[in-house]
């Protein structure tokens, strides 16, 4: 059973950082890319940044040059450094992956880790 756990939330001031990081474990082949979402309340979940295997990454357009996604494959981890943080970027963050088990590709998630920004 693959699992991803993410760590790294909680209260932050306007102007402050965070890092956010997500380990998966469990029987895994492969993860192709690994990515996070973010959900406020009465919003839609919405893309933050996603990172390919090839090292290419996608941000969210209220995201872009201030947070910045990696990964460590030998891990299989994916982080996310959130600077700059404003009180929009209040939400719970969640991580994802594409992860192959022994038969299939499975988008998998985490439970979601709070990120609140306020003075």
């Amino acid at each position: 059973q693959v699992r991803l756990v993410e760590s790294g939330g909680g209260l932050v001031q306007p102007g402050g950082s965070l890092r956010l990081s997500c380990e998966t474990s469990g029987s895994l082949l492969s993860v192709d890319f690994m990515g996070w979402h973010r959900q406020a309340p009465g919003k839609q979940r919405e893309l933050v940044a996603r990172i390919f295997d090839s090292g290419s990454t996608v941000y969210g357009d209220s995201v872009k040059g201030r947070f910045t996604i990696s990964r460590a494959d030998h891990e299989n981890m994916v982080s996310l450094q959130m600077t700059d943080l404003k009180p929009d970027d209040t939400a719970v963050y969640y991580c994802s992956a594409f992860i192959k088990t022994v038969d299939k590709w499975t988008d998998y998630w985490g439970q979601g880790t709070q990120v609140t920004v306020s003075s």
